[in-house]
């Protein structure tokens, strides 16, 4: 992987395209603008305050391409009759090892862009991508961690990451549910 990786998603009628694609010190404005959320805040594992958070967010998302074990790709909304791209989210492949049968993929989306697809869409690239690149070596399956809410049920259910377990809760974290994709199930066929 020497050049950048770029994945596209195409347009869908109700929805614009998505760029995903690896993060830039350029993206920290629109990272702290997004980390304001509430709600995202509550699930971050790091807080995103200011510009100096949100740089050093940025260059974690650099090392962990560099050392090619984490994965993290902002994704970015095509803007109608415009050259901008909006941040409206992130996807992350995440403890990748040669040999190893499993690595974790997961996702946040900014307030702004919640429910409109998003999410499922760029967790589709991110998971075609995995398996057409580390398959060879030895990737098996992708594990999505989420909380036990409706909208990132949904999101795992419109990815196609099928149920495996509940974990118990950890405190001060919820229950979280436990999807699993497994090898020859992508692209799934029909349930």
């Amino acid at each position: 992987m020497s050049a950048p990786v770029v994945l596209q998603v195409a347009a869908t009628l109700t929805s614009p395209a998505l760029v995903l694609r690896p993060w830039r010190i350029e993206d920290v404005a629109a990272l702290v603008e997004v980390s304001r959320d509430p709600a995202l805040r509550r699930w971050a594992s790091s807080v995103v305050d200011n510009d100096t958070d949100g740089a050093l967010w940025v260059q974690a998302q650099q090392r962990g391409w560099a050392a090619r074990d984490r994965f993290g790709f902002a994704v970015l909304e095509a803007q109608p009759n415009s050259a901008h791209e909006q941040l409206v989210g992130n996807v992350v492949l995440k403890e990748v090892t040669c040999g190893k049968p499993a690595a974790e993929v997961g996702y946040w989306t900014a307030a702004h862009a919640r429910g409109r697809g998003v999410a499922p869409r760029a967790l589709e690239a991110l998971t075609s991508w995995a398996f057409d690149t580390f398959e060879a070596d030895g990737l098996e399956r992708l594990e999505l961690l989420h909380q036990v809410d409706l909208a990132s049920c949904r999101v795992a259910q419109k990815s196609r990451y099928d149920f495996d377990t509940i974990l118990p809760a950890a405190p001060p974290s919820p229950v979280m549910f436990f999807a699993v994709l497994q090898e020859g199930r992508w692209p799934p066929g029909p349930a």
